[in-house]
């Protein structure tokens, strides 16, 4: 039922539509999710993650998840991120991946809703070090459209890798056109 009302809201109010699709047999995956150029993003992520219906993550320091909100960001996703011990972050996310049997995080690695021209990697190694697939995941504005990419196995060449990754989001439209990721062919 829930599904439903996800549908009616976001293809019929919104106008939106999803192209491709997640295959559910990869239960851990790196989603990168560009552009990012607004607070709705998260929205337009919620209702296609309800359409898709398949778990989807995100992580937060372990700080915030505190009674009584830990009970909402956890039904949200959220996955509490412990950086203690020495660990970078890129590790810890890592591990979060091991622990769990379904782990689908979301992340974009613009890092802001601000124009860059540069991703920041985090995204790339932590898919190399949970050894998972990348997923692109496009928010194109300007069509209404929600586009899922396939898999992607990284090869280590982070270069090659990302342009290929990137090439996903080429002439898609973010919220805010002008601080979006500056993509280069």
């Amino acid at each position: 039922m829930k599904r439903l009302v996800y549908k009616a809201i976001f293809f019929r109010l919104m106008g939106w539509r999803i192209m491709g699709s997640m295959d559910p047999d990869i239960p851990k995956s790196v989603l990168m999710v560009m552009p990012h150029t607004s607070w709705t993003d998260f929205f337009v992520g919620l209702f296609a993650r309800g359409i898709i219906g398949l778990e989807m993550h995100w992580v937060g320091k372990k700080e915030l998840f505190r009674f009584p909100m830990d009970v909402f960001f956890r039904w949200m996703g959220g996955a509490p991120l412990d950086r203690t011990g020495g660990r970078n972050t890129v590790e810890a996310i890592a591990a979060l991946f091991d622990e769990r049997t379904t782990f689908r995080l979301a992340i974009s690695p613009e890092g802001t809703r601000e124009a860059v021209s540069e991703l920041k990697s985090g995204f790339y190694y932590i898919a190399m070090k949970a050894n998972v697939p990348i997923i692109p995941i496009a928010f194109d504005y300007g069509t209404k459209q929600v586009r899922v990419g396939a898999p992607f196995y990284p090869t280590a060449d982070y270069s090659n890798d990302t342009h290929c990754l990137v090439s996903h989001i080429e002439g898609v439209t973010g919220r805010f056109p002008d601080k979006g990721f500056a993509f280069k062919k």
